[in-house]
């Protein structure tokens, strides 16, 4: 017989040895080793199996002895889902990698517009499900230690009559406390995965696997005396008849399947902690394979253990009772093991995704909000974080805890699991619909939520404490406040449905129903509809939408709250790297909106989408409007403040919506006058070498006694408009292949210097030495791999737009060339006038030419130039300087063209 204190010593053992894994994983993961166990599939496909917690270890067989066959709905919703991992899996993984999603509330709240109003939301209902499941999970391991300490360990003794449940429990629960304090919450980042943590649960996969194996192999052959025996023993009970009740296998294997997909804990390891997406392949099909092993010997332990065990021995214990009923200590260990680790694994990750949503989604807004300089604040936050997180864990626990003792700990663990099922099974309609509809509204998605929540709490979980502790009688009698139509398990007078199935349908149908209709009467926002379009068409476009159109904010601002997020030596990588995207070898990058929006989808990975959002556009646009929202729904009395704060956001958001309209209109005004001076021009210089060519032409043909010299004079006269003609359509030939992506590039190997000179010589011949070069040949010894003959082409332009152009008393170009670890990069700076501000926007438009300038073309250089440098992999950009006129091109690092 294993007495209760060498329980307690195998159990610590094993925790230590958890200990010892999760250390390993760490140390190996942060020393960049142990790469293919850390990002296997295999471990992947492990760590899934959290699904299978207590409910499935011992539950399963309890239901299967109250229920029969309908056990199997546990497993049949999961692998449904997971059979079509192509429709919905794969998308849920790309949106997650792509958006830096950290929780299933991350993922709600950034698809309707990055709502911190709605992510504090799913963010209790999360709390508010997930907790009957933990309070399961610390009954499960109070009941296995209770057969343990039963009075001479006889099968069917009284529960709990040889030790104290609710200090076990509560032992329990601080030792599942502790480990996910330790090993959960040592990364800010959530997207970074928690190695330690998911080794540590795909050992417990495999320990919980083992252990249920080898009990139903025991029972089997070493207790029912065969395979045979076996089936004829289930042929004889009541369980091996096959009775369906379509309305419950239907709602059941719903549920189950939503489950995957809505569990806080399983989005964690399927979403969140996933690094390839191609796991998911091999996942599909070995995941179920798992979940078939678990539920192998389900009916078989069920049979013998009805047949050969007192009457009254809870069915919810047999994998236990069984093994200690025939002296097999031993086996009883193993499998008090693979029902601990089932409890443990699903406790420790369903805490750790639910203190990332309380600390990224309630704790840090309010903390946000409550800070006079909010964003801008120097000084480190990642400890609030951290701190914010571990708090959450020790409250969650704390939450399964006092529901267990609540709630008697009496249950049958599969009720218990249903129950959180249901709730979590609310988040399915707005998840689905937003990643599959982009007409679903943030409003729509509000509604439907909140109705489909307050239904699961009145018809689920206020009735699983039982009548007359939260609910009366009277209520499920008369219904609430006398209204018969809202009883409990009968709403709207309907009556006969079983409890489980009439709470399902009622939710989620009303919930779903709600979702559409509102969503089909409101209008997203602009940040909700763009981010609509970026989930439903995730696979064409896996970038972050664009949420930020202008910066008002410095670069060093935004710096400062990179550091307190992200630490020091993080944030200084970050900003070194965007600064060499964007061409700058030292100091910070420029505030464009690209570079903010970068900056919000990083910090996003340590504390959500909407609290990033919000402290992004703190420094950027001012007062965070949604943090203020988050507060004034907080408190319902403060209803009248948030609505006066959406009208202001509104407000702005037109005004800003109005300017950035005004400034495109006037753009396109100023392209459209360009346009009609372009085909003036161009018609003018068409027709002018057509009617010199045609008049003098005529005259050769025609005229009689013409002089020699005349002639000579007349035929040159045609050919240099036809050079001109020529060269005019050449341009547009040019321009047009470039624009519609049909060049073939000539890459050759050449320095740099030598190509400057050509292109020196060639723009400056014929005039005289009108403008001074000036050059470093020493920056020039620069060895180039492109298409030199394009190149050289930018840089005939740019010598001979200067020699037209400069109207210098004393005209100079400057060519200066710059080399560090980014791109190469080269200026043009003459010391003529420049351009006017209001040009130099268009200045790379086909149909530009600069008012009250003589010279001649039609206006294609500049944006021949264009072309040809997003060709060549590189750019060119206006400089704008006190005076001269200057542009900037670069080539990338390596300098070698793409085709």
């Amino acid at each position: 017989m294993v007495s209760l204190n060498q329980l307690v010593i195998v159990c610590l053992t094993y925790v230590a040895g958890l200990f010892f894994v999760a250390f390993m994983a760490e140390r190996a993961a942060l020393r960049g080793r142990g790469g293919w166990l850390l990002h296997s599939p295999l471990v992947y496909t492990l760590s899934l199996s959290i699904y299978c917690t207590a409910w499935t270890f011992y539950g399963a067989v309890g239901y299967a002895a109250r229920s029969g066959l309908e056990y199997v709905t546990i497993y049949l919703g999961p692998s449904l889902v997971m059979f079509g991992w192509w429709w919905v899996l794969r998308r849920l993984v790309r949106i997650g990698r792509s958006q830096r999603v950290t929780s299933v509330a991350d993922l709600i709240s950034s698809r309707y517009g990055k709502s911190n109003l709605l992510a504090i939301i799913v963010t209790v209902m999360a709390v508010v499900g997930v907790t009957p499941y933990i309070a399961l999970q610390l009954q499960s391991v109070v009941l296995s230690l209770s057969i343990f300490a039963a009075p001479e360990a006889i099968p069917g003794a009284e529960v709990g009559a040889g030790i104290n449940a609710g200090r076990a429990a509560l032992w329990v629960a601080l030792g599942l406390a502790l480990f996910t304090v330790l090993f959960g919450t040592r990364n800010l980042n959530v997207n970074e995965r928690h190695h330690g943590v998911v080794i540590a649960v795909a050992v417990e996969a495999v320990v919980k696997l083992v252990a249920l194996l080898a009990v139903g192999i025991f029972v089997v052959w070493g207790v029912a005396g065969g395979l045979t025996e076996t089936m004829t023993r289930i042929d004889a009970s009541e369980i091996g008849a096959f009775r369906v009740q379509g309305s419950r296998w239907a709602a059941l294997t719903a549920l189950s399947g939503a489950a995957l997909l809505c569990l806080p804990r399983m989005f964690q390891v399927m979403v969140v902690e996933n690094d390839d997406e191609r796991y998911l392949q091999i996942a599909s099909w070995a995941f179920p394979l798992y979940m078939l092993l678990m539920s192998l010997f389900v009916v078989p332990i069920a049979v013998v253990g009805l047949d050969l065990l007192p009457e009254g021995s809870n069915p919810d214990l047999f994998v236990l009772s069984l093994p200690l009923s025939q002296g097999q200590n031993g086996l009883a260990m193993l499998s008090f093991l693979g029902g601990f680790s089932s409890a443990t694994s699903m406790v420790i990750v369903a805490t750790l995704a639910l203190s990332t949503m309380v600390s990224n989604h309630i704790v840090m807004p309010i903390w946000l909000a409550l800070r006079r300089d909010g964003a801008t604040q120097s000084g480190d936050v990642r400890n609030v974080v951290i701190l914010a997180r571990r708090l959450s864990i020790l409250l969650i626990i704390g939450l399964g805890f006092l529901y267990y003792r609540s709630s008697g700990g009496s249950g049958a663990l599969a009720a218990i699991g249903t129950i959180s099922f249901g709730g979590v099974a609310q988040f399915l309609p707005a998840m689905l619909g937003g990643i599959f509809w982009r007409g679903a509204t943030r409003m729509g998605a509000l509604c439907g939520l909140s109705l489909g929540f307050a239904l699961w709490l009145f018809t689920m979980l206020l009735p699983s404490f039982g009548m007359d502790t939260v609910l009366s009688q009277a209520v499920y009698e008369t219904g609430l406040m006398g209204l018969g139509w809202l009883r409990p398990q009968a709403l709207f007078g309907i009556e006969g449905l079983d409890p489980t199935v009439h709470a399902v349908v009622w939710s989620l149908s009303l919930n779903a129903i709600i979702f559409v209709v509102v969503s089909l009467f409101t209008f997203p926002d602009p940040v909700e509809r763009l981010q609509g379009a970026q989930f439903v068409n995730v696979f064409d476009h896996s970038s972050p939408a664009r949420g930020w159109t202008a910066s008002v904010a410095g670069s060093e601002d935004l710096m400062i709250m990179a550091q307190r997020i992200l630490g020091a030596r993080e944030a200084q990588a970050f900003f070194a790297g965007e600064a060499r995207r964007q061409g700058f070898a030292d100091g910070l990058p420029q505030p464009t909106p690209r570079f903010v929006q970068a900056l919000e989808r990083e910090l996003a990975g340590a504390v959500g989408a909407a609290t990033a959002h919000a402290m992004v556009a703190q420094i950027v646009g001012g007062t965070s409007v949604s943090v203020q929202d988050l507060l004034a729904v907080a408190d319902e009395s403060a209803q009248m403040l948030e609505y006066s704060s959406q009208l202001e956001a509104k407000s702005r958001e037109l005004s800003q919506t109005a300017a950035q309209l005004r400034e495109a209109n006037e753009k396109l005004t100023q392209l459209s006058l360009q346009k009609d001076g372009f085909l003036s021009q161009i018609s003018h210089e068409l027709r002018t070498p057509m009617t010199s060519i045609r008049s003098f032409s005529e005259i050769l043909r025609d005229a009689k006694g013409i002089k020699a010299a005349d002639k000579t004079r007349y035929a040159s006269i045609i050919h240099d408009e036809t050079i001109r003609l020529t060269r005019l359509l050449d341009d547009l030939l040019d321009l047009s292949v470039l624009q519609n992506g049909q060049v073939t590039l000539n890459v050759q190997s050449a320095p740099l210097s030598r190509v400057l000179d050509q292109a020196i010589t060639t723009a400056l011949a014929g005039r005289n030495g009108a403008l001074a070069i000036c050059r470093d040949p020493l920056t020039e010894a620069l060895p180039l791999t492109t298409d030199l003959d394009r190149l050289g082409q930018v840089f005939i332009n740019l010598v001979a737009n200067a020699a037209k152009y400069c109207r210098a008393a004393e005209p100079e170009l400057s060519i200066k060339v710059q080399e560090s670890d980014g791109p190469l990069v080269i200026d043009f700076v003459d010391n003529g006038a420049g351009i006017a501000e209001d040009a130099q926007a268009v200045i790379f438009e086909k149909f530009f030419r600069v008012h009250g300038v003589e010279g001649e073309g039609a206006g294609l250089g500049l944006a021949i130039c264009h072309e040809i440098m997003t060709r060549l992999g590189g750019g060119i950009r206006y400089l704008p300087q006190g005076a001269g006129t200057g542009f900037r091109i670069w080539l990338p690092a390596e300098r070698e063209a793409g085709v």
